[in-house]
């Protein structure tokens, strides 16, 4: 009995020393399989990353599309026009390239007004604004002095009155005097006498008959330069009457355009106030 009990009790104890091994063993296997595992994982993880931009499937990004409202196409301004009438002799040059250095975008036409028809170029809107002569009617008118000219003797190239450098009222004593409808001087109180022949419609034409050798004009120095020839010569006439020149435009047309122009006629800058 006591061997029985002996080999009985021995028996479980080898078992129980088996059982244990075995345990010890599944349980180092299972260590193993883990850590094949985790180093699988670890690997199939770094695997992704390095071939995530190849093989991997990624997530579709979702495009935000911009909604975009019909708006109301801009109108392109209209191109504007600036009509400045002027008179023979007129010399708006500066006033012209300060225009166009200041308002690029309005072009500025110029328009010759003949000056029996200075103030009908006005009213009748055929230029928006002039540059005018007196005698002018101011009625219904602004007009602003801008310069006065000189007036000067026209005489035939062969006058004795040329020998002089400038001319007084008493040198023009017994000459005869022409006189045009263009009479931008007014009444001259000159000792000359009247030409047999009427009024000539223009200075040109005056001119020509100076020319001819048929008496003697008086005239701005500008419509003297205007319709010089070789055959006229000219001398400034001290003590007589000066002709203005105006800038003129009617009362109830006075539009933003026309008011920039006067402000560059007065010498205001673009940032002058009015």
């Amino acid at each position: 009995m006591s061997r029985r009990g002996a080999s009985g009790g021995r028996k479980p104890a080898v078992r129980s020393a088996k059982g244990g091994a075995r345990s010890t063993a599944s349980g180092r296997n299972a260590g193993k399989a883990q850590n094949v595992g985790k180093a699988a994982a670890k690997g199939a993880g770094k695997a992704a990353a390095k071939g995530g931009g190849k093989g991997a499937p990624q997530r579709a990004t979702k495009k935000t599309e911009k909604v975009v409202f019909d708006a109301p196409a801009a109108r392109a301004e209209e191109p504007r026009v600036l009509r400045l009438g002027a008179v023979p002799g007129a010399t708006p040059g500066r006033w012209i390239d300060a225009w166009n250095a200041r308002m690029p975008d309005v072009t500025l036409e110029l328009v010759p007004v003949p000056f029996s028809a200075q103030r009908t170029a006005l009213t009748a809107g055929s230029v928006d604004l002039a540059l005018v002569r007196d005698p002018f009617d101011r009625d219904g008118m602004h007009a602003i002095a801008l310069y006065e000219e000189l007036p000067v003797v026209i005489a035939s190239a062969e006058s004795h009155l040329l020998a002089a450098d400038e001319l007084s009222p008493a040198d023009l004593e017994g000459e005869t005097l022409l006189t045009t409808r263009e009479d931008v001087l007014g009444e001259l109180d000159l000792p000359a006498q009247a030409a047999a022949i009427g009024p000539l419609d223009t200075v040109e034409d005056a001119v020509a008959t100076v020319a001819a050798g048929v008496g003697i004009l008086v005239a701005p120095m500008s419509l003297a330069r205007l319709h010089h020839r070789k055959d006229v010569e000219y001398r400034i006439l001290r003590d007589a009457p000066v002709s203005p020149v105006l800038l003129a435009w009617p009362r109830d047309a006075t539009t933003p355009d026309v008011e920039a122009f006067v402000g560059v006629v007065r010498g205001r800058t673009a940032n002058s106030s009015r």
